[in-house]
């Protein structure tokens, strides 16, 4: 656990998506059935004060009536600025930017060290205030490229579900939502609570493609049979094996050049950079789930040796397999019992 729940002050902005207000009061709001620690402290705060009506919409991309939905303000911008995590939901207008005291209240908060979290185009109101400056983030696909155009300064990545860049975090569309919120209870309280409240969402826990540090890049789905989804989901089956790159690129029939290229125009990212994100989630999802020890969990995940699985951990997360087992692996026990039941107790971890 890396800080206490503490208050979460949910920015309510006129025309809003309400349904990102809603999940974050859904995910932080109530405490999962028999939890009896400490718990998250909830405010809407709004521009005009506790008791302001805020108009939301609910259509996608704000079309629709306007103010068809509403909710009522709990708390005014004095409260978001003292909150230990901010929350800011998807706003009502990409092109434009909020009110100059909402700016100034995101900037304060952020100044006094509070964490700060967009869900969707609410990207865009933490980058109005200058807190994305320099550093990447990204929002719904839909909106990525105004995003990038209107504040050059962001790193605007489409290709993950959401970033965690520190203290400022950013994720896509509704689902990353939901993945983003439950990462920052893991880190608050752990895998167990974390799971809990996943469960009472009706939401796996854990989605190929956005946890721990940063997000991997989502699989290409096969367009016209000439996408690359085929051959990723070939490459994922295999990570326990010495595949590289050029057998990628003899799976798809293409170059090593060609599959570069390829992966750059459909993922956004490289072939090799791509295989190692997707060796990293393996290896997060052994530790996660058994009890193998880490020599075993590299080889499995196609890392190959414990000291080369513990390199790359240390540079994509800043913790050892071991720290991150013990953080995200409740049930698991260092002791000789839970290590017999691998049927490699032996072995070096």
């Amino acid at each position: 656990m890396t800080r206490l729940p503490g208050t979460v002050a949910v920015l309510l902005l006129d025309q809003q998506a309400a349904i990102e207000v809603a999940i974050a009061c859904q995910a932080f709001g109530t405490p999962p059935g028999g939890h009896t620690g400490d718990w998250y402290d909830v405010r809407l705060c709004g521009a005009d004060g506790a008791g302001a009506l805020v108009p939301l919409r609910a259509w996608f991309d704000h079309s629709g009536p306007v103010g068809a939905f509403g909710s009522h303000a709990t708390h005014g911008l004095d409260d978001l600025v003292g909150a230990d995590t901010v929350i800011v939901p998807g706003t009502g207008d990409v092109h434009t930017d909020p009110p100059a005291p909402v700016l100034d209240a995101v900037r304060a908060a952020h100044a006094r060290g509070a964490r700060m979290v967009s869900l969707c185009s609410g990207a865009f109101v933490l980058a109005a205030a200058g807190v994305l400056d320099g550093r990447t983030a990204t929002s719904h696909w839909s909106h990525v490229p105004v995003l990038a155009r209107r504040f050059p300064d962001v790193q605007v990545d489409p290709n993950i579900l959401y970033t965690n860049d520190r203290d400022v975090l950013t994720s896509a569309g509704l689902g990353a939502g939901i993945d983003l919120c439950l990462h920052l209870i893991r880190e608050d309280l752990g895998a167990g609570v974390a799971s809990a409240v996943a469960r009472r969402m009706i939401v796996p826990p854990h989605r190929a493609g956005g946890q721990a540090q940063y997000a991997q890049a989502p699989m290409a789905a096969p367009r016209n049979g000439a996408g690359l989804g085929e051959v990723l989901e070939w490459a994922v089956a295999r990570l326990g094996q010495p595949i590289g790159v050029e057998d990628i690129a003899d799976r798809a029939g293409v170059s090593g050049r060609t599959l570069i290229r390829r992966f750059q125009a459909e993922l956004g990212t490289t072939p090799s950079r791509w295989l190692l994100l997707q060796r990293l989630a393996r290896a997060r999802e052994l530790l996660e789930r058994t009890v193998l020890p880490v020599d075993s969990v590299a080889e499995r995940s196609g890392l190959g040796t414990a000291p080369n699985l513990r390199a790359h951990f240390a540079r994509a997360f800043g913790l050892s397999p071991t720290k991150y087992r013990r953080d995200y692996n409740p049930s698991f026990s260092m002791s000789s019992t839970s290590r017999s039941c691998t049927g490699e107790g032996r072995a070096k971890r």
